[in-house]
């Protein structure tokens, strides 16, 4: 038989550093028929992520057709601008001079485009008297030949991939449409446990792999729930905003993760220095060098990346809004929101669905609970009105006679009074939407969002109003963001991520683990309750996390919940798993507690359900035909609110255990991998539950609080200003200290219920809202 040592299988090819339990291992045996010129890979970060690519793109041939695309659309917007401006004589386009090159003798006839457009000669001598252009069109062509050479060593490799995929896994490219993500992991795995793939640690699991595709987006998730993400902008009028645009996102990888002056420089690994705290003060020294050049080159380039940004802008939307005026006025899912509302370990793709899910309750719940304005809800009526008469006018008089679109600015002011009519009918309120209770249309947006923006105070209901419109933004807004992005960039990178160096390095220096065959990954991402863990969520008593160990937001018990869901033949750790024995069992205990004459009524169509809806939004709206969320009026002696969850839960367990739901031959490990509307709609009553139990003991926290002597919290102090040689870390050098992190020195802790009061008109008086717990 044909053997190979193990150390051969290490990604560096060191042999100082066995992996734990494999010392009586030394040999390795590879049947004859598994070799291929993938058993052996050097990076296994850059293997597992095209693996994923390459699935999530539809294979080969749509991702060659997808760089070719792209590289003919920046040639197409170059030519094309420098055609529009150097080759066009707009003076014959608007007819402000008599020039007809095409027909001499017919100089009073209508202008054509061909009259309009310049010789090649003349053009190119204009083209050539523009120092500034020629200087622009080097670069550009510059920056071309740079994405045409990147892309086709892309498609090497991606090449690899498609003969790993026919080859190994045996999925030939007519055939990866019909095979799920999770099917491809399945058959990874197999691979790796027959000895076909040498990947250590031996036997490789599906955090594993999540581990290697998300090595990066896990410390940016984790960073976002610490409040070092997203940068925010202290507001004239009080409060804050925050600004999360793609090129500053471009930024903050550069910088920490893949530049050459980035912490991992894209490799696997976080150099030693940053994990002793002796150093700590010379590496954010050269932190803040590192972000100074990288904000001067931003700057020195913001001139073009406007330009682009502008022109890019113009030839995706003009047509958009010439078709439909009111899209910018429809909502999508910011920037922001894709972070804070991504659990740790969660692929991209799992990210999408379950936003996509959440996207028409949320934004219903916009337009339940939008605070109300009638005076500027009467004037929109009466901009509608007159912008309707007038364009109707113009509509029947070029029906009568198409001249009159000859007319100068006729068909500028058509448009123009279509899109102001548009824009004033969604300042109208929706009397449908307005029908319908916000506080169950909120709790359907958590069942998928699986967090919601809470605040204290009486003014908690309009703050999560205002802070879910943040999350779920106007398409103009973010158009907005991203064409101001070259502009404010560099003043983020100087006046937020600068002075705080400090705590950024603190935060890498304390929440990076070293896991055996895997590398360097954030801490948060082990999901691991005993050492991130909150005592709110359900992890009293099992977690000995410090104030800054703890993950907000209960992310670390709603992830690990999540992906023990999605990955049912996944084993957690100990404490992991006796947390999730825990939850079930309390989830046993408070169905039982409801009792057999309170259980629900069979579902009926809920408030977002429609027959065309596929599963499991429909399965779910049928379920959430109450309120879950728990009343104003919670007291220490009532039922505990979260008993009718409970008891659904109960109800999908019984229905995944039933025989019949599952398919023929299929084991108890495999029922939710079949079903996975099932699964999804489990983890989002879950979701409901957690939050039920704990806004629950935020109540008993603050009874007891309020018959006990008031003390005052370590937290709660007023966060101090430093200067640079007083800076102090976030956490101290054992991780252990009750010092506020970033993201509570921006708000209080909240302590009431979701909603106490009633939604109510945002006053100026208003401070900045915390933003949504965390997660394109």
């Amino acid at each position: 038989m044909d053997y190979e040592r193990l150390e051969d299988c290490d990604p560096e090819g060191s042999q100082d550093s066995p992996l734990h339990g494999e010392e009586q291992q030394p040999l390795l045996h590879v049947p004859e028929g598994l070799r291929g010129s993938w058993h052996h890979i050097q990076n296994l970060d850059s293997f597992f992520t095209k693996i994923y690519s390459y699935h999530q793109r539809s294979g080969f041939a749509c991702i060659l057709l997808e760089d070719v695309f792209q590289l003919g659309q920046f040639i197409f917007i170059v030519t094309f601008t420098t055609f529009l401006l150097r080759c066009v004589d707009y003076n014959v386009l608007f007819a402000n001079q008599p020039n007809n090159r095409t027909r001499p003798g017919l100089l009073h006839s209508k202008v054509t485009l061909s009259d309009a457009i310049l010789p090649s000669s003349q053009c190119a001598q204009r083209i050539h008297s523009s120092s500034l252009l020629v200087f622009l069109l080097i670069l550009a062509t510059a920056f071309w030949l740079f994405q045409l050479l990147r892309s086709v060593c892309n498609l090497f490799s991606y090449w690899d991939i498609q003969v790993f995929y026919r080859e190994a896994l045996h999925i030939p490219p007519g055939e990866l449409g019909s095979v799920s993500w999770a099917e491809v992991q399945s058959r990874l795995l197999a691979l790796q446990r027959s000895g076909g793939l040498c990947v250590q640690p031996r036997p490789l699991t599906e955090l594993d792999v999540h581990h290697r595709i998300l090595r990066y987006t896990n410390y940016q998730v984790a960073l976002a729930n610490k409040g070092l993400l997203p940068a925010r902008c202290a507001l004239p009028w009080g409060g804050s905003v925050a600004f999360l645009s793609r090129g500053l996102a471009l930024n903050v990888d550069l910088l920490l993760f893949r530049g050459p002056f980035s912490l991992f420089r894209g490799g696997w690994e976080l150099p030693d220095a940053y994990k002793r705290s002796d150093q700590r003060a010379a590496l954010a020294a050269r932190w803040r060098r590192s972000v100074l050049l990288l904000a001067v080159v931003n700057l020195a380039l913001s001139p073009l990346v406007l330009a682009w940004q502008v022109l890019h802008a113009f030839y995706s939307h003009a047509e958009l809004l010439r078709r439909e005026p009111g899209a910018l006025g429809t909502r999508r899912w910011s920037r922001l929101a894709r972070l804070q509302l991504r659990h740790f370990n969660e692929l991209p793709h799992e990210l999408r669905a379950r936003l996509a899910r959440a996207y028409r309750p949320a934004a219903a719940f916009l337009r339940a609970a939008a605070p109300p304005a009638p005076l500027l809800a009467l004037l929109a009526r009466q901009l509608v009105f007159f912008a309707g008469a007038l364009f109707a006018a113009l509509l029947v008089l070029t029906v009568y006679d198409e001249d009159v679109l000859a007319v100068e600015h006729v068909l500028t002011a058509m448009t123009a009074l279509g899109i102001l009519a548009t824009v004033a009918r969604s300042f109208i309120p929706d009397e449908q939407a307005q029908s319908r209770s916000p506080q169950l249309l909120l709790q359907a947006a958590l069942a998928h969002m699986h967090y919601l923006p809470e605040e204290t105070g009486p003014a908690g209901k309009a703050s999560a109003y205002r802070q879910m419109a943040r999350l779920l933004q106007y398409r103009a807004v973010s158009l907005t963001e991203e064409l101001l992005s070259p502009l404010l960039t560099p003043l983020f990178l100087l006046f937020w991520f600068r002075p705080r160096a400090l705590e950024i390095i603190d935060f890498f220096h304390h929440f990076t683990v070293d896991v055996a065959g895997v590398g360097d990954i954030c801490s948060f991402a082990l999901m691991d309750v005993k050492r991130h863990g909150h005592p709110q969520w359900l992890s009293e008593g099992q977690t000995e996390a410090s104030l800054s160990q703890r993950a907000e937001d209960g992310k670390t018990e709603l992830s690990l919940m999540r992906f023990s869901l999605v990955h049912p033949q996944w084993r957690p750790p100990g404490h992991s798993s006796k947390f999730l024995g825990h939850l079930r069992g309390r989830v046993q205990q408070d169905a039982a507690t409801w009792g057999a004459n309170s259980v629900r009524s069979p579902p009926t169509p809920g408030v977002l359900s429609n027959s065309s809806s596929p599963l499991p939004e429909t399965f779910l709206a049928n379920l959430l035909v109450q309120p879950l969320l728990p009343p104003q009026d919670l007291s220490p002696t009532a039922p505990c609110p979260a008993a009718a969850t409970a008891s659904l839960l109960a109800s999908i367990s019984r229905i995944a255990q039933d025989s019949s739901c599952v398919s023929p031959g299929g084991t108890g490990g495999q029922k939710l991998a079949q079903l996975p509307e099932l699964a999804s709609a489990e983890m989002s009553l879950h979701a409901i539950y957690l939050y039920q139990l704990h806004q629950q003991q935020q109540q008993q926290e603050l009874w007891g609080e309020a018959s006990a002597s008031s003390l005052s919290r370590p937290w709660s102090s007023p966060p101090q200003t430093l200067s640079p040689d007083e800076e102090k870390p976030s956490w101290s050098s054992d991780g252990s200290s009750p010092a506020s992190s970033p993201r509570q020195q921006w708000r209080t802790q909240r302590a009431q219920n979701l909603f106490p009061g009633g939604f109510q008109e945002p006053t100026d008086t208003q401070k900045e809202p915390s933003q949504a717990p965390s997660i394109d």
